[in-house]
């Protein structure tokens, strides 16, 4: 090829590379200046070292910006809203009560030591096997250090989530950590959805179509030999209600509704998401809390 041969040929290959330049610059656009991103939900950015480890749910903000999938599950996170789950010792033995102490460290590193009253105790601390069994409902006492201590048995061996509830100038706060109890595992499948149980002679069963993202009334009615049972307060209230998320154990707020008929409970939740929950219901009658466990499946 002569020169003036490859000087053409080097002359077309430029006009070539500066058309392909061209036209990747107007498919991306100028530099610098990224594609809009638009939002839908508004995002919080909180610089408070204590909260990094704060539950993140789907993000579904209401009119006033707050996160309703952070509001309504929790318990995700060992520290949220400037506070911190710290456990003295998180592996117990399997099959013995012994004793159980944790504290509620504040942003100063301090144990916390002033808690609201709820429902006549100060804190609720609620322990359950990650398959969902194994629950229990206990009421630890504090210490003059900052110290919560209880008497816990891990009756057999498995990963536990234990949950710290509390208020604090009326505010709520859930905290958790795992717990381990040493041995042979075998999970226990989760029971199908179900309204109605027999425990322990009482008959119990649930009323309510739950939907996600919307808040559901579900009613509970206990009878006992066929009538229906003159329910005694326990813990402030006719019953007691936990719901936990089948999958990660979120953990609900339930509110305790008060115009029910006589052998009944009604409760006012909101699930974030749809997919099976684990419902567990206390009631009080002759002295005595009875548990009764429902799989509730929640609908989009």
């Amino acid at each position: 090829m002569t020169a003036l041969a490859r000087l053409a040929a080097y002359a077309a290959a430029l006009a070539i590379i500066a058309a392909v330049a061209a036209g990747l610059g107007y498919a991306v656009g100028p530099l610098g200046e990224p594609d809009e991103v638009t939002h839908s939900d508004p995002v919080h950015q909180d610089t408070d070292p204590v909260d990094d480890h704060t539950e993140k749910g789907d993000m579904t903000s209401d009119q006033n910006g707050h996160n309703r999938e952070t509001e309504a599950a929790s318990g995700l996170a060992v520290a949220s809203s400037g506070y911190q789950l710290v456990l003295e010792d998180a592996a117990l033995p399997t099959g013995r009560p012994g004793p159980f102490r944790f504290r509620i460290v504040g942003r100063d590193g301090e144990a916390v030591r002033e808690f609201d009253l709820e429902g006549g105790v100060r804190m609720h601390l609620i322990v359950v096997r990650r398959d969902l069994t194994r629950y229990q409902h206990l009421h630890p006492e504090l210490r003059p250090d900052g110290t919560w201590e209880t008497e816990l048995a891990l009756p057999e061996a498995g990963v536990y989530r234990a949950f710290a509830d509390f208020e604090r100038a009326g505010d709520k706060t859930v905290l958790g950590a795992d717990l381990f109890a040493t041995g042979e595992f075998v999970p226990a499948p989760l029971p199908p959805p179900d309204t109605a149980l027999e425990v322990d002679g009482y008959d119990v069963r649930l009323e309510g179509e739950a939907h996600a993202s919307r808040e559901t009334e579900l009613v509970f009615s206990v009878r006992h030999g066929g009538e229906p049972v003159e329910l005694e307060p326990y813990l402030g209230a006719q019953g007691h209600l936990v719901a936990l998320r089948a999958g990660d154990l979120a953990y609900l707020h339930v509110h305790p509704l008060r115009d029910a008929d006589r052998g009944e409970i009604a409760f006012a939740a909101s699930f974030p998401t749809p997919g099976p929950y684990r419902l567990f219901l206390q009631v009080k009658d002759g002295g005595r809390v009875q548990t009764a466990a429902f799989t509730l499946e929640v609908r989009r």
